[in-house]
């Protein structure tokens, strides 16, 4: 059977969600805590968005598949359902910087990376003292230059659609670069806090940090707002360009379609070698 988990993490004392040895990682404590509910070996799990050391996540979703028997074991002598059961034990054996929130029953033909169809991520920027939270400090980037929202929306909103990010992807042989950037938007929160908004089909690994450092030398007045465009045109990393710290980031949400037809066509989609020429 598959099974569909919906969780959220403080990537604060993560090396990313990927398993590496001798590291801590989200993958391998979820896979950890499944083992010990389900009475398992780890169990392999997809996930629809891989996030680096120290980056959060409030929307995440991954997938595993397990035997019948297994799930129905779940509830114990209990009178709840296998999905309900499974999230109340993982609180119980998970620390508490990981939180699955919700298990599903999903078609065979679900995956969490191939059938998803955009992934939202949010980056915050405190860029005034009175602005400073220490409670906000694991999710929260501290600046120190005043920042011009309204020119870094605009120097956003240029980098929308069907592009090749070379400029901010760390390159991976043989693998595309072309996405269909869906949204990208900065506005200052009632907090004061700046917040970037950054929804894709997909993302290559470091974009989203490299996309919001490419605005903020707008916000700060160093470049035009017309810079980040000419950067995404040159289809190379540029050093001035910088990665933003990993902190700032959420991975939000990853949004699914609905029914088996439905998954099997984003699945297709995904998985083609995506070009400029369609």
């Amino acid at each position: 059977m598959r099974i569909r988990l919906d969780l959220a993490y403080d990537g604060t004392g993560f090396s990313g969600w990927a398993r590496q040895p001798g590291l801590r990682t989200v993958e391998e404590t979820l896979a950890g805590a499944l083992a010990t509910v389900l009475r398992t070996d780890p169990p392999q799990l997809t996930v629809g968005g891989r996030t680096d050391a120290g980056v959060h996540a409030r929307g995440s979703v991954c997938h595993l598949d397990v035997d019948p028997d297994r799930w129905a074991a779940v509830p114990g002598r209990s009178d709840r359902s296998p999905e309900k059961a499974l999230v109340s034990r993982l609180r119980g054996v998970l620390p508490p910087d990981v939180v699955v929130r919700r298990a599903t029953v999903v078609p065979d033909v679900f995956d969490a990376r191939f059938s998803a169809l955009r992934r939202r991520y949010t980056y915050r920027l405190a860029d005034r003292p009175e602005l400073l939270d220490p409670l906000r400090r694991s999710d929260t980037v501290v600046w120190r230059r005043p920042l011009d929202v309204t020119a870094m929306d605009a120097a956003a909103s240029s980098l929308v659609g069907l592009h090749d990010f070379a400029a901010f992807c760390k390159p991976r042989e043989g693998a595309t670069t072309v996405r269909t950037l869906l949204h990208y938007g900065w506005e200052r929160g009632a907090d004061g806090v700046l917040v970037g908004t950054v929804e894709a089909d997909a993302f290559c690994h470091s974009m989203v940090r490299a996309l919001v450092g490419v605005v903020v030398p707008v916000g700060e007045g160093r470049r035009e707002v017309g810079w980040p465009a000419e950067i995404l045109a040159a289809r190379r990393r540029d050093p001035a360009v910088q990665v933003m710290p990993a902190h700032g980031l959420v991975l939000e949400e990853i949004s699914y379609p609905d029914g088996a037809e439905a998954l099997l066509a984003r699945d297709r989609e995904s998985r083609a070698v995506r070009s400029l020429e369609g």
